[in-house]
């Protein structure tokens, strides 16, 4: 059975913007050219959901999950997916112990605080629907009982886009459970020169990565976040966003409420890793397609026309109005809140 551990102390917003940005500084001494997207990865950690970076191999996914988790002070476990992976592989099970003559539980790699489940779309449905209850719920149920995961627990996967044979599409339950879908892209030729010199300097594989805070402090520090308010506008503009992909003519299947609550989490976090205590517009308009991108499916014509969700939410970001006299700045903010 679940229980509910005691609620951390919130940080405040200065502490939390330090404390991400050393995180994202030391990550950095590992991770080249990935500025924006361990960004966002962060932001989204401390909105307490799962990363999916979907791109082509070699681009250093593996190495930014393992940094993060490392400088997070967090528990790593990498899971290889593969086809004949079963759902047990992942969430444990129960093993007869000749010892004490009963049965005892096994747990899975699934226990850690950052799952790396390398190439998810590798395996199959039946065992990509294993990780469902664990990202939600935080917790795993086998043969009746139910197994508290840590905290913090969190999920980066990667997908490549690219090679389909052997693979499973992730189904659109899956894909809603991730709060974002990230695109690395290809370095530019100065950050990938970077890395072969950094390689080079080494002289080992290995990257090693200071540890820059612990789960307790993670947890104090998405307290810090939950902490802070969003103002009534910027919610009615996630939710017009959201509503819109729904009215869009090339698509069947829009974002659900959990993206528009999604849409407004990251955006937050993203503010607050800016030090800031509110939320943009462009705050919101810097996460929308990483955020809803994913949860859209697309009509036949569309998809075939070579349309994607980042073209139709690109295309709302320039059509849906934003809120009027949202503050861009300090002063801004201090105005409205006198």
């Amino acid at each position: 059975m679940t229980t509910d551990a005691p609620a951390p102390t919130a940080l405040p917003v200065p502490e939390v913007a330090r404390l991400g940005g050393a995180v994202l500084a030391q990550v950095g001494t590992a991770v080249v050219g990935m500025e924006r997207s361990l960004r966002t990865a962060l932001a989204t950690i401390l909105a307490g959901g799962h990363v999916l970076f979907e791109d082509v191999p070699g681009l250093g996914k593996t190495l930014a999950a393992r940094s993060l988790a490392t400088a997070l002070g967090l528990d790593f476990a990498r899971l290889q997916c593969t086809p004949d992976l079963l759902p047990a592989d992942i969430t444990g099970s129960y093993v007869f112990d000749p010892a004490e003559s009963r049965f005892e539980f096994r747990p899975g790699p699934v226990f850690t605080g950052l799952l790396l489940a390398d190439e998810i779309n590798r395996t199959s449905p039946k065992t990509q629907s294993a990780l469902l209850e664990a990202m939600a719920e935080r917790q795993v149920s086998v043969e009746g009982r139910s197994f508290a995961l840590p905290r913090p627990f969190h999920v980066m996967a990667t997908s490549n886009p690219v090679e389909y044979e052997g693979t499973y599409p992730l189904p659109e339950a899956q894909l809603d459970r991730f709060m974002v879908r990230l695109d690395v892209g290809y370095p530019s030729a100065a950050a990938e020169a970077e890395v072969i010199g950094r390689r080079l300097d080494r002289r080992t594989e290995r990257a090693d990565v200071a540890r820059v805070v612990d789960p307790e402090a993670l947890l104090a520090m998405q307290a810090g976040v939950e902490a802070v308010d969003v103002e009534r506008d910027i919610v009615t503009y996630c939710v017009d966003l959201a509503a819109a992909t729904r009215r869009h003519d090339a698509v069947e299947v829009g974002a659900s409420p959990r993206g528009s609550q999604s849409l407004v989490l990251v955006a937050r976090a993203l503010a607050v890793l800016d030090g800031r205590d509110y939320v943009t517009p462009e705050d919101v308009k810097t996460v929308a397609v990483p955020v809803l991108a994913h949860r859209l499916t697309l009509t036949a014509q569309a998809w075939a026309g070579g349309s994607t969700g980042t073209d139709v939410v690109a295309t709302l970001l320039e059509s849906v109005p934003g809120p009027a006299g949202a503050p861009t700045d300090a002063v801004g903010a201090g105005a409205r809140r006198s």
